[in-house]
């Protein structure tokens, strides 16, 4: 499957072009080892209402020099601060091949891959061959967090032959290509499906393998308490009671894990409440605050709204206000009128 941006008439920009408008966008330093056989344009997108840009280069090898890669493109820790976006990038190779290196990982991208980067971290781009097309698609840093209930790490990378990356694949590409207008509310509801997706497909794996005697009973624990979180009546002495062991051995899982029943329990109800007020605000449901404070095993608003700022920084209100996904304005593509000529 391939997104057709050709048809859209885009002009192509030399490679002086090219690198002033990367400096303008990205900032960083694009380098080609063939400057005078360079091509390559940037086109502006949005996928369910999130920024995105489709991107495609050419450019030749030097005759002189095989060995080197014909494309190189880097981020530095500076380019990073003086951008000061607070988001993920999913990487869609369409065409071509490329390395992305971050955080001392490499990872290689073929066609169909996909490669989800911490926009706020340095990174560098490499093309071997000199002629690729991909789309790069920005999640906003915290709606993506409080939604998969995990902060990702730069450099995961999905093989574009799982069932979960073909999914999300054709779910973004054919959002570009079907242009027909959507109701917010379908495209709130399109967002948080965009979310699942990336979150099946780049789950972290457990730390380490449950081997010893205790973790299964241990992990059984957890399961439990993911399922009655939301009761605020539900305690240890009820966690014993469901898994079949006492009380004190309880405690001993949990300090022997350097944590206690009350940690996990509001980890887990305050990861919720966030994701419950992201949805409120980008589904714009008006649900009231205490309404999410109960759903979410709290007695009173007060002792919710005090946990959450302590975990989150501010009020739960704020919060909702100021991570809406549905307004990712993290990155900007300011293109000039002749770069986004429809032909």
């Amino acid at each position: 499957m391939h997104l057709n941006v050709d048809a859209v008439g885009t002009s192509e920009l030399n490679f002086e072009a090219w690198r002033a408008l990367i400096r303008s966008t990205c900032g960083g330093e694009p380098q080609a080892v063939e400057p005078n056989d360079f091509v390559g344009w940037m086109r502006p997108r949005s996928v369910h209402r999130l920024t995105a840009a489709a991107l495609k280069i050419h450019c030749g090898f030097a005759a002189t020099d095989p060995g080197r890669s014909a494309y190189r493109y880097e981020r530095t820790p500076r380019d990073v601060r003086r951008a000061g976006v607070d988001s993920y990038c999913a990487l869609f190779q369409i065409a071509g091949r490329r390395a992305v290196i971050q955080n001392d990982q490499t990872v290689q991208l073929a066609e169909g891959d996909i490669a989800l980067l911490d926009a706020g971290q340095p990174a560098t781009y490499v093309s071997e061959n000199g002629s690729e097309q991909w789309l790069a698609l920005y999640l906003p840093r915290q709606a993506m967090i409080s939604h998969l209930g995990f902060e990702p790490q730069g450099g995961l990378h999905g093989r574009g032959g799982t069932l979960a990356a073909r999914g999300l694949r054709r779910f973004v590409l054919d959002s570009i290509e079907d242009e027909e207008s959507m109701s917010p509310t379908a495209g709130s509801y399109m967002q948080l499906a965009l979310y699942d997706l990336l979150g099946a497909l780049f789950a972290p794996s457990h730390s380490r393998p449950i081997s010893s005697r205790t973790d299964p009973l241990f992990a059984r624990i957890r399961g439990v308490i993911k399922d009655r979180f939301a009761d605020p009546d539900f305690g240890p002495l009820e966690v014993a009671a469901e898994t079949g062991i006492s009380l004190r051995y309880v405690q001993k899982l949990f300090a022997e894990r350097g944590s206690t029943y009350s940690e996990l329990v509001y980890s887990i109800r305050l990861d919720h409440a966030a994701h419950l007020l992201l949805r409120r605000a980008s589904l714009d449901t008006g649900q009231p605050l205490s309404e999410i404070a109960y759903a979410c095993g709290f007695r009173d608003y007060t002792h919710f709204a005090r946990k959450f700022r302590h975990r989150f920084g501010c009020a739960p209100g704020a919060y909702s206000e100021g991570h809406d996904p549905a307004c990712n304005k993290a990155v900007r593509f300011p293109f000039r009128r002749d770069l986004s000529h429809r032909g």
